[in-house]
């Protein structure tokens, strides 16, 4: 697949069928995120893969728990009709944990300490690409709390998790979410 057929047909998706994926899928799908750029090359990622419906109940419910606080503190209406029962039902779920103590050189510079979770985003990109060039859905998810998905899955208190990746075959493809003109969102120096 074209790298810009996967960028433009990637999409966020919420509606999985129950099938497993197999775990050599699993592996080319980290093996991407592997190889994404980091500062200094730190590589600061580390990943969970969940497959276990107990631990799946376990992130579901605290899922659903901070949908009702977001609610709650926001007032956003549609929150209320979002639905997080895919934490149950997707085959798969992948736990990106970064590790602010490889950072990089920002760690010494005003509002450090972000490196570490962009070359994690970046990862998480290319496990996007991957998982929809082999067919799959995905959707980076982060309505959790941190210190709550630190226990459900052992994570030491000085790791970072970051997201969660919810993959499998999609039900039916979502549709293209809108983007702004190029021209609203570029601006060129020189």
């Amino acid at each position: 697949m074209d790298i810009f057929e996967a960028i433009r047909g990637r999409r966020s998706c919420r509606d999985f069928l129950e099938e497993p994926i197999e775990r050599e899928v699993i592996e080319r799908i980290l093996e991407a995120a592997t190889w994404a750029p980091s500062p200094l090359n730190a590589q600061p990622w580390e990943f969970v893969v969940i497959t276990d419906a107990e631990i799946k109940e376990k992130i579901f419910q605290e899922g659903n728990s901070c949908k009702h606080w977001g609610l709650e503190a926001s007032g956003w209406k549609w929150l209320g009709k979002y639905q997080v029962e895919f934490l149950k039902t997707a085959p798969v779920l992948i736990v990106v944990i970064g590790d602010p103590a490889k950072t990089g050189l920002d760690a010494y510079m005003e509002g450090g300490r972000m490196g570490y979770q962009h070359g994690c985003a970046a990862a998480i990109q290319n496990m996007h690409l991957a998982a929809h060039a082999l067919g799959l859905g995905s959707l980076w998810y982060t309505l959790y709390r941190k210190d709550r998905i630190r226990e459900i899955l052992d994570i030491p208190k000085e790791k970072d998790p970051l997201a969660i990746i919810v993959l499998g075959k999609p039900k039916k493809q979502p549709p293209a979410p809108p983007r702004k003109e190029l021209d609203k969102k570029v601006r060129f120096i020189g």
